[in-house]
């Protein structure tokens, strides 16, 4: 079986360029089992772009009308930018919508946004981190409406800084609280490979933050691109998963109608199916 990119948006996400047709006849080219999207739902957003939501009831028709074309199985999940204020709201929309899976990720804190770059105004690079860390923490803690908590470090995509590396170390203790509360809760965390791709070059979250997670007990783990464009679909799980095995994690797992199920990384394959 090869491994399904859990981490996909189309042309429906406002930052999205990828057509939905295209990651599908791709998903079948490439042998895949299913296609699993998970478009852009944020709440408490101050980007215009991001305040109109998709008209769910015509989307699931419309993937529905593709499946039943192409013959091949589309899971329909939605990735969630969180805030606090909005937590209602949040489960409201969740509770309308048979989504298969469900990611949660912080883009925006204390009413400001990452893209944006306003969150970062008055503060230096360990005090708009350590931020980014206590607002996730405060996400894990208070709502649990979710699978995965998406590109958990990611915070370092957007920062002004000459450098934009983070010393795990200096964040250990929080980042503890927050992989703790994830696996206290029965949740877990992606492999986000977009990282890989940009200038950081480095997978969200980093190595020492996978090891400390499976160290601490955590096996929930899927793995995605965080692909806004049909020819970034599936670009790096190869490589996620063969980081995953040499961490030491045994399975990977992958949702339906927000039920976790696992496969095995004990392949003598480098990836699966790959």
């Amino acid at each position: 079986m090869k491994y399904t990119d859990h981490h996909v948006h189309t042309n429906y996400s406002p930052d999205g360029e990828g057509k939905v047709e295209g990651y599908v006849l791709k998903a079948k080219e490439m042998g895949l089992e299913f296609v699993t999207f998970t478009d852009h739902a944020d709440f408490g957003t101050k980007d215009k772009d991001f305040m109109v939501h998709i008209d769910y009831d015509k989307y699931f028709h419309m993937m529905k009308e593709l499946e039943e074309k192409h013959n091949i199985p589309i899971k329909i999940g939605v990735e969630i930018g969180y805030e606090k204020n909005q937590k209602e709201e949040i489960r409201d929309f969740l509770g309308k919508y048979p989504f298969d899976f469900v990611i949660s990720s912080i883009h925006y804190g204390d009413g400001r946004d990452f893209y944006l770059g306003d969150f970062f105004h008055g503060k230096n690079q360990n005090q708009s981190y350590m931020r980014y860390f206590e607002i996730l923490l405060e996400m894990v803690e208070n709502f649990h409406e979710y699978d995965v908590v998406g590109h958990l470090d990611y915070i370092t995509r957007y920062g002004p800084f000459e450098n934009k590396y983070y010393e795990y170390e200096k964040y250990k203790e929080i980042i503890d609280k927050i992989l703790k509360k994830i696996i206290e809760k029965g949740k877990g965390i992606e492999l986000n490979t977009s990282g890989i791709r940009e200038e950081i070059n480095d997978f969200y979250p980093k190595k020492q933050v996978l090891e400390r997670y499976r160290e601490l007990g955590g096996k929930t783990i899927t793995i995605g691109s965080d692909s806004h464009r049909n020819i970034d679909y599936h670009a790096g799980i190869k490589e996620g998963i063969a980081l995953l095995k040499s961490v030491g994690f045994k399975e990977i797992s992958y949702f339906h109608k927000r039920i976790e199920k696992k496969i095995s990384l004990n392949t003598k394959q480098t990836s699966l199916g790959y």
